[in-house]
């Protein structure tokens, strides 16, 4: 019982809700956002999206659907295991990410011009699917693929650096490496980055090289941002 009401406790205590909720929830927004668009890319989302990406249309689920009971599960072993850093931008990160990946990715196909997005071969068989940027139009495929990354690495730093806690996924590794220590926290993500994309992979998933490419450098990248994130907007 000391456990929950401590848990509870640690989302407003000690905070500054008025600088921290703001910056957090519009990174946990545009998040989603960017992710839409990687997603019709076609060339790779970071490991976690793209883990459940695959698993969810194995499944039949939504990515939002999915993304959340999977959230769920984690939330509870990263709460037993002693997790201290969850709070509200935990919550949003497991609500709402998958959910606005989803609502986005079905507008854009909705208004964009059908010319410029063909389908999988999947899509013949009756299977649904999500259509990506023609290979005729490989210009605006990789426009899109440089803004959209860009986007999501300020964002997630903006999200992560709020101070009102990180997604289960995200707290999994940190939990690792504050029991060992003797590895640089960079390898001990980046092993558990590969094999977030192996069990993609063993769910149908393809090998994706802006996918591998996030999985070497996101976290690096992040904390690299989001030392100047602090600056900027003072969180404390």
């Amino acid at each position: 019982m000391n456990k929950i009401k401590s848990l509870i406790q640690g989302f407003y205590k000690g905070k500054n809700l008025k600088k921290q909720l703001p910056p957090m929830l519009l990174g946990v927004f545009m998040m989603g956002f960017t992710l839409s668009w990687l997603r019709l890319v076609d060339w790779g989302t970071d490991t976690f999206t793209n883990m459940n990406l695959a698993i969810s249309a194995k499944i039949g689920l939504s990515l939002g659907t999915w993304q959340l009971i999977l959230n769920i599960v984690l939330l509870i072993i990263v709460i037993l295991l002693g997790a201290d850093n969850i709070g509200f931008g935990t919550v949003a990160n497991m609500v709402f990410i998958g959910y606005l990946c989803d609502f986005f990715t079905w507008l854009w196909v909705k208004i964009l011009p059908a010319k410029i997005l063909e389908y999988p071969e999947a899509a013949a068989e009756g299977a649904k699917v999500v259509p990506h940027f023609s290979n005729e139009y490989l210009y605006i495929r990789i426009i899109v693929l440089i803004l959209a990354l860009a986007a999501f690495v300020f964002f997630a730093a903006l999200y992560m650096d709020s101070g009102l806690g990180v997604s289960p996924c995200d707290a999994i590794p940190f939990m690792v490496w504050s029991k060992i220590k003797k590895v640089p926290i960079k390898f001990v993500r980046i092993l558990y980055d590969a094999a977030l994309i192996l069990i993609a992979f063993a769910f149908g998933s393809k090998w994706y090289i802006a996918t591998i490419l996030m999985a070497l450098t996101l976290g690096p990248v992040i904390e690299f941002v989001g030392k100047r994130i602090k600056k900027w907007f003072r969180f404390e």
